[in-house]
């Protein structure tokens, strides 16, 4: 069914890098304050751009290749899925800064840590995927669903802290978009172990 590791697995594997790096920058950087916020975005911006470049890669190589390793609309898919989790990070990077929280708190540091083990069973998964070890794929991604239920739990506790303890209408909306920013990026996770899952059924 497979053959020798080519260019699509190879771009899937620097995808699952990106995602890994990008997301355990973001967890180091909200686990303390982020007095630049500015600098914070765009480094962000810049992970983002990288996987922009392996999407733009897929996306070439599938249009002059013939025969793929695995069923083209799962590679589409599953890139996509990708894409997604690295845009999430970025667009929550980028409320940090249009919002100027400078601060982080204890929900937004939680997400962090939620989210770097989200990336990191994703990348193994995705280099089984690689090797082709399918079904060990499995448990990572069972693993990653009972991540995005736990992003479930911290953004309905992070809200109902926000109105029972913070006056400021103005910093509550702030803080109620970056939690759920947060949590639409661990479903974003979910998607990856979603489509990851049809991937094995369809070719085991």
């Amino acid at each position: 069914m497979f053959r020798k590791k080519d260019i699509f697995f190879k771009t899937l594997e620097e995808m699952a890098d990106i995602i890994f790096q990008t997301v355990d920058r973001f967890a180091v950087a909200v686990n303390g304050d982020l007095p630049d916020v500015t600098a914070f975005a765009k480094e962000m911006k810049e992970y983002e751009h990288k996987g922009d470049k392996c999407t733009h890669i897929i996306l070439m190589e599938l249009n002059k290749t013939f025969i793929t390793p695995i069923e083209r609309e799962d590679i589409m898919e599953l890139i996509k899925k990708l894409d997604d989790v690295l845009d999430g990070i970025e667009a929550c990077a980028s409320r940090f800064e249009m919002y100027q929280i400078t601060k982080s708190d204890p929900f937004i540091r939680k997400f962090g840590d939620c989210l770097r083990r989200c990336s990191h069973e994703i990348k193994s998964a995705i280099y089984l995927l690689t090797q082709k070890k399918l079904l060990a794929i499995q448990p990572h991604c069972v693993k990653i669903n009972e991540l995005e239920n736990e992003g479930d739990d911290l953004m309905r506790q992070g809200i109902k802290h926000l109105f029972q303890n913070v006056k400021d209408p103005i910093e509550l909306i702030k803080h109620k978009e970056i939690y759920e920013r947060l949590e639409q990026t661990t479903d974003s996770c979910e998607d990856v172990a979603n489509t990851l899952q049809s991937i094995i059924m369809r070719n085991s």
